[in-house]
């Protein structure tokens, strides 16, 4: 099982009557399940956002590609039908 540590944090009131209703409407079951699950989605947007970003600057760094359009799109589509992807 993995440690918890209790977190004390400042709400306004509408945002505390967000997190009520969000509740209420049977999403969650407690407070501390909301918090959870959006640190658990922005946790998971941000590796998306590195991962892009790591793409980004793999592909500039690779350099100018001297094959044409239609290659690429060829090497793409072998590359997903080889990994099951297509």
């Amino acid at each position: 099982m993995m440690a918890t540590i209790r977190k004390t944090i400042t709400l306004t009131d509408k945002q505390d009557d967000w997190i009520k209703t969000q509740i209420k409407n049977g999403g969650f079951t407690n407070e501390s399940e909301y918090i959870r699950d959006l640190v658990r989605r922005d946790q998971s947007q941000n590796a998306e956002f590195l991962a892009t970003k790591a793409a980004i600057e793999y592909g500039f760094k690779s350099g100018i590609s001297d094959m044409n359009v239609p290659d690429i799109m060829k090497e793409v589509e072998d590359r997903m039908r080889k990994d099951g992807r297509l």
